[in-house]
């Protein structure tokens, strides 16, 4: 367990490490908000959109975890909504590079 634990600290340092310069990339290039530019879709399609799907995944578990008591606070249906469907939206079906 600690390995795995170790190669997910390793990945998400990485990551960040990658997606620093295309923040600072996309905010210099950015020149106005109803334009989509290549760096956008850039950041979107390599670093939002799997940490989109990834948090489905962890969304979804924390769902299970909670509907039985969800269902008994009768908010079941805002669950639902706040921890699966909003991030599925958002991962599948905006356009690309609009945030």
């Amino acid at each position: 367990m600690g390995r795995f634990i170790k190669s997910f600290v390793i990945l998400f340092i990485a990551v960040a490490l990658v997606s620093a310069p295309l923040g600072s990339a996309f905010a210099a290039e950015e020149t106005s908000f109803d334009e989509v530019t290549e760096t956008a879709m850039i950041f979107d399609a390599t670093i939002v959109r799997p940490l989109g799907a990834v948090s489905i995944v962890v969304g979804t578990a924390f769902f299970v975890v909670s509907s039985p008591f969800a269902a008994m606070g009768g908010n079941i249906g805002q669950s639902y909504e706040k921890l699966v469907k909003n991030p599925v939206t958002f991962t599948f079906t905006r356009p690309l590079g609009e945030f």
